[in-house]
């Protein structure tokens, strides 16, 4: 239990750092991977109209990166009908110019809702922001 507990940790905060982290030599790369890493309401949210490619655009126009450090995570509850869990995560994001200047640092709270499917694979399955995020 405590193993697959941490994994669905682990999955919530690779997720994060996957959502907010990206250079801009790897742009494409680095939204295809936490796209591919999601399922549920957060994939149908991305495959609605253009918004994979929308967001590889913004992130192209702002000509810099960021990068994500979690401060920490833990899980919150687990449903076992449906085979998802909750878990609380702050993270810092730090992005930085095209120069490499970077901006102020900003904290993000969520809550990763993980899904764990037939095949033990985890991923993404909703978020959102509790009490209003940041």
């Amino acid at each position: 239990v405590q193993a697959r507990n941490q994994r669905f940790v682990d999955t919530a905060t690779q997720t994060v750092v996957n959502m907010f982290s990206f250079k801009p030599d790897t742009i494409d790369d680095s939204v295809d991977q936490f796209y591919d890493s999601t399922s549920g309401p957060l994939r149908d949210m991305f495959s609605q109209g253009n918004n994979v490619e929308n967001l590889k655009a913004i992130f192209r126009e702002t000509g810099g990166s960021s990068e994500t450090v979690i401060n920490g995570a833990a899980l919150e509850s687990f449903d076992h009908l449906s085979d998802n869990a909750a878990v609380l995560a702050s993270a810092r994001v730090t992005a930085s110019d095209m120069n490499g200047n970077n901006r102020p640092s900003q904290p993000y709270r969520l809550r990763i809702i993980v899904h764990e499917d037939e095949d033990g694979r985890m991923t993404a399955y909703d978020l959102n922001y509790p009490n209003g995020g940041n």
